[in-house]
């Protein structure tokens, strides 16, 4: 198992040091190569902020470069989970931090080729299908004032079909165009996707999941290809994540809960989850799709949205878990350090115990010290698309821009 992680090398907690004169503040800012873990560990939070703001900039130009400028602006893969959305997604998060406008119209041209590319699939999500690209372009028209690209990316939105065999889960199905309507009901005001828009997909999910859940004690059970998955990807954890944010009956809120308190009973002794309901026994992943890292950020949800201190307790146990097990030998926000450190974010924000905010910043560290000599070496693997947002280096940027505002920070395409 342990083949999977890297032990974990860092203490439990560092002081951070203030620089005491203007030089030593400019030390600190100074990007130099063979900066010790520890150093960076002890860095107060505006100098080492800048330094991973500077980092992520710079990766932000390669991924740029590798993904839209070298291949001749030619769109294979538009997804926001591998493909060019998720360049235009880190370029509107960068936009967002930095207030770049070119950042903003590079992203605003981006979706447009994503759009073309789009335009006949069948996926419908926010992460893998078209529902990504008009949601992602009507937020940036909106930013960038352009009122009629606002008005077509609402209207191709509001075209998409759900196809009838559409499975629940997050990345391919029903909860993942869910995902992308409250997308846009927060960026340009509520309503702007009704509810009774919403209710029959709601009112289909639930339907679903109470028609297998009678099999077994859970109230709500899903599958996704025969397997009865617990993770944020394609399981019960991104499933309840997003119901949590949609208008539901007592009954079915009282559903939800009963699910997730489910969960709860049959995690593993270590604190980490299963990734299906058929394999109760292998304690093996600890990712974001699969694992304690996508539950702990839906548990994080559920102790905010049902007051429960049992969901709180769970969500700080599977924070344990990534804690100790959660140094991936993959760099990405689905399956890598990335996308773990994103579990200390939503616990420092729902506890504010500078505890979980230090474990971020570890990570992070860690990223930002090991990640490009341990790739280069054979030791970390960099994703098959290395430079996407999901799977490579651009999920490592995000969280460096998310660093620089601990509190404002949001998993990608999952946390609102």
């Amino acid at each position: 198992m342990s083949d999977r992680f890297f032990p974990n090398p860092m203490p439990e907690f560092i002081p951070e040091t203030t620089p005491s004169t203007q030089q030593e503040l400019q030390e600190s800012l100074t990007v130099t190569t063979g900066d010790s873990l520890h150093k960076l560990l002890a860095m107060p939070h505006i100098p080492l902020s800048e330094r991973l703001k500077r980092a992520s900039l710079d990766l932000k130009e390669t991924i740029v470069m590798e993904t839209w400028g070298i291949t001749g602006q030619r769109v294979t893969d538009f997804t926001l989970y591998c493909g060019l959305l998720g360049t235009a997604f880190l370029l509107f998060k960068s936009y967002h931090v930095t207030r770049n406008t070119n950042d903003l119209t590079l992203c605003s041209q981006i979706i447009k080729s994503c759009d073309a590319a789009s335009l006949f699939s069948r996926d419908v999500t926010f992460i893998c299908g078209r529902a990504g690209v008009c949601a992602l372009g009507a937020v940036a028209a909106k930013h960038a004032g352009d009122d009629e690209s606002l008005r077509y990316y609402l209207t191709q939105f509001l075209k998409i079909n759900l196809p009838k065999d559409l499975p629940d889960e997050l990345l391919y199905g029903r909860v993942g165009f869910l995902w992308a309507c409250l997308f846009l009901n927060k960026h340009l005001g509520q309503g702007t996707v009704p509810s009774n828009y919403t209710a029959p997909i709601v009112n289909e999910i639930i339907k679903n999941g109470r028609a297998l859940g009678r099999k077994g004690k859970c109230p709500l059970m899903f599958e996704w290809y025969g397997e009865k998955y617990w993770g944020a990807a394609h399981g019960l954890a991104g499933i309840m994540h997003v119901l949590m944010d949609m208008e539901l009956k007592p009954d079915e809120l009282e559903d939800v809960r009963e699910t997730l308190k489910y969960m709860t009973r049959i995690c593993f002794r270590s604190g980490n989850y299963p990734v299906s309901e058929e394999d109760k026994k292998r304690d093996a992943l600890v990712h974001w799709c699969h694992g304690a890292p996508g539950v702990a950020l839906t548990l994080v949800k559920a102790a905010k949205v049902f007051g429960d201190k049992e969901f709180l307790d769970a969500a700080i146990e599977a924070g344990e878990v990534v804690w100790s097990r959660g140094l991936l030998k993959r760099v990405g926000i689905c399956h890598g350090i990335s996308g773990n450190a994103y579990v200390f974010l939503s616990l420092y924000q729902l506890t504010g115990n500078v505890k979980y905010l230090y474990r971020a910043k570890a990570f992070a560290c860690f990223l930002l010290d090991r990640a490009h000599n341990l790739i280069s070496q054979g030791e970390m693997h960099g994703g098959d698309r290395p430079y996407s947002l999901f799977e490579g280096v651009g999920g490592m940027a995000y969280l460096f821009l998310d660093m620089v505002d601990p509190s404002q920070s949001k998993f990608p395409a999952y946390e609102l």
